[in-house]
């Protein structure tokens, strides 16, 4: 992946698909479900993956709302790996059984995480270790894929510490563990309190944090400081909502906007050259994993006026 990744600028390295907006929570700091949305039939979806694949994409993240509510959610993995691509899964978790995680093994799933935000579920969040800590053992008994469990800070999560306890827990059970820094409604960064930032300091010593550890744009985050990087959004990462458009990323839908179907090597290449404005205060951070390959080479320009002006619209809108 890395290689081809270095030797082409012209193909994605990582999409984000949404085959089920709809989810069964309702987490206080998310803007990325609603709970009424249909799943997007089979065919669809296995034409966006075809497409997908078509463009070179390396990495396919089925996300939400919620996947496995979506009822052909083994298919859409099996089709992810017949392209060669890399399978992964973003889930709340409440919905793993043995024989679900079995059939995700069977569907070659390469990847699941899961991030849960409390010890004891709350008004914020009931993603609590409390309630998913047998679903994490299942995983520990019967997963052949690999587990991640993040935990996360600000976003109004009222007890910090939390992050340490669940971590502890991840690393017992063999998984790995990372944290992460919950941004506002536009994905945009917000300081974090002292205490905050004591436990992601505690939580990016952990041993088996290892695998997001180059994420220096997060330690930035976590005392309130900008990055200056080049964001390939459109690009090296596509944002695929479940109308089939891709996007920026799940926080700044809107632009391109543009049908999967007709996207083409010309937009990759658009959007790579696209300085985007919302950039150094973002906390995106599979954004920004992806855009590390390129973070040497290829410089941005503006955005054209008209795309600009967008982009500004959709901050102060959000804001």
């Amino acid at each position: 992946m890395i290689a081809r990744g270095l030797a082409s600028e012209d193909h994605p390295i990582l999409a984000h698909v949404i085959p089920m907006r709809r989810c069964n929570l309702s987490c206080a700091y998310c803007n990325e479900y609603d709970d009424h949305s249909k799943p997007v039939p089979i065919d669809t979806m296995y034409q966006r993956l075809d497409r997908l694949a078509a463009l070179g994409t390396n990495i396919v993240t089925i996300s939400g709302g919620e996947p496995l509510l979506h009822p052909e959610l083994d298919q859409i993995v099996a089709r992810v790996r017949g392209h060669g691509m890399i399978a992964g899964m973003i889930t709340n978790g409440y919905l793993l059984t043995a024989d679900r995680i079995k059939r995700l093994n069977r569907a070659g799933l390469d990847h699941l995480q899961i991030s849960i935000d409390n010890v004891m579920p709350d008004d914020v969040s009931k993603k609590s270790l409390k309630v998913l800590d047998k679903k994490l053992q299942l995983l520990a008994e019967h997963a052949r894929f690999h587990v991640n469990i993040n935990s996360v800070v600000g976003g109004g999560i009222h007890h910090p510490q939390d992050a340490l306890a669940i971590g502890r827990r991840a690393l017992k059970l063999g998984f790995t563990s990372t944290v992460g820094i919950i941004h506002d409604g536009g994905g945009q960064l917000q300081p974090l309190r002292d205490e905050e930032r004591e436990v992601y300091a505690a939580m990016r010593a952990m041993e088996k944090s290892s695998y997001a550890r180059i994420n220096y744009f997060q330690d930035n985050i976590a005392h309130g400081k900008e990055n200056d990087w080049r964001c390939r959004a459109g690009s090296r990462y596509l944002y695929v909502c479940e109308d089939g458009l891709v996007h920026y990323c799940s926080q700044q839908r809107g632009y391109p906007a543009k049908p999967l179907a007709d996207y083409t090597v010309e937009d990759i290449r658009r959007e790579y050259r696209t300085a985007k404005s919302c950039a150094p205060r973002c906390t995106v951070a599979c954004v920004h994993q992806v855009s590390y390959i390129d973070f040497w080479r290829g410089p941005q320009e503006a955005a054209p006026a008209a795309i600009g002006d967008r982009q500004a619209d959709r901050l102060v809108r959000i804001q």
